[in-house]
């Protein structure tokens, strides 16, 4: 409107007006600005992908957005450079971006290619209704069964790079746990998403004790020394990056109203620490 792209009654309008009955509003769109987005190749799968949205599977290390630190070969890029067009609703380093994960979290994504596919998915994460479960690798000192930790959240007071479930915050975080398999002195847990905080799952298990195994921020950096086929793996069972992967990724297509489902496979590097794991515990890979 300041910019003169919005006319009441073919005169422009400030935002101070107020319409009355019968008046006729004329607004032109301005272009949208120039991009600094390059298309680059990255590492990435592509699960699905129609018209409207695709589902791609990112490997850890791979940061989801252009941002501070990484101008550029992050998975937008790639996007760009695999599918061309993406959504330009939101910010413009993020075209396409509905939902992230951490760089050092290996998973799903949806990615929306049209503006009605985006906010159509926006709305579902906004409602809680996308199925997305995570599968992790913790530090068990005792977890329950399973459980649900609820908490408010926000960034940490002294870190403005680390966010806490303690203390009073504005915001609302909730995330449910079930353990599949014990491994000591580790655990192969489940966790379900209700809502989803920047580092959600690496903060609840690590403030409630169970620090997610090779976490480089919010971890314990611990070595097994018994039995010694652990021991000769090294620190966090030899992982550089936390042991964290989106297995699964359900939601309704936001156009054809069709339920979607996927999910992925281990990664090499965390299939390996848990079979490590396995043959240390005596336990069949194949249990």
């Amino acid at each position: 409107m300041r910019d003169g792209h919005v006319q009441v009654n073919g005169t422009p309008a400030r935002p101070s007006l107020a319409l009355s009955a019968g008046d006729v509003v004329d607004l032109r769109l301005p272009a949208p600005p120039p991009s600094d987005l390059v298309p680059q190749p990255a590492d990435f799968t592509v699960v699905y992908e129609d018209a409207h949205l695709a589902v791609v599977e990112k490997p850890a290390g791979l940061v989801v957005h252009p941002g501070a630190g990484h101008p550029d070969h992050t998975l937008v890029n790639g996007l760009l450079h695999r599918l061309g067009a993406l959504s330009p609703v939101g910010l413009p380093a993020r075209p396409g971006i509905v939902h992230r994960i951490d760089a050092g979290t290996s998973g799903l994504l949806v990615v929306a290619r049209t503006e009605a596919a985006h906010h159509g998915l926006a709305a579902q994460f906004a409602a809680h209704s996308v199925d997305r479960l995570y599968h992790a690798v913790v530090w068990d000192r005792g977890l329950p069964d399973a459980g649900t930790w609820r908490t408010r959240y926000g960034r940490h007071v002294n870190d403005r790079r680390r966010f806490t479930g303690l203390g009073v915050h504005d915001k609302r975080a909730v995330t449910h746990w079930e353990v599949l398999e014990r491994l000591p002195p580790c655990a192969v847990v489940a966790f379900r998403l209700e809502t989803g905080r920047t580092h959600q799952i690496r903060v609840h298990a690590s403030e409630a004790g169970f620090a997610l195994v090779g976490d480089p921020v919010y971890g314990e950096r611990r070595r097994i020394e018994q039995p010694p086929a652990l021991r000769q793996r090294g620190f966090e069972l030899g992982l550089t990056r936390q042991a964290l992967h989106a297995t699964r990724l359900g939601f309704e297509h936001p156009i054809t109203g069709a339920w979607l489902a996927f999910d992925a496979a281990w990664p090499d590097d965390l299939a390996v620490a848990v079979s490590a794991l396995r043959h240390a515990c005596g336990v069949s890979s194949a249990s």
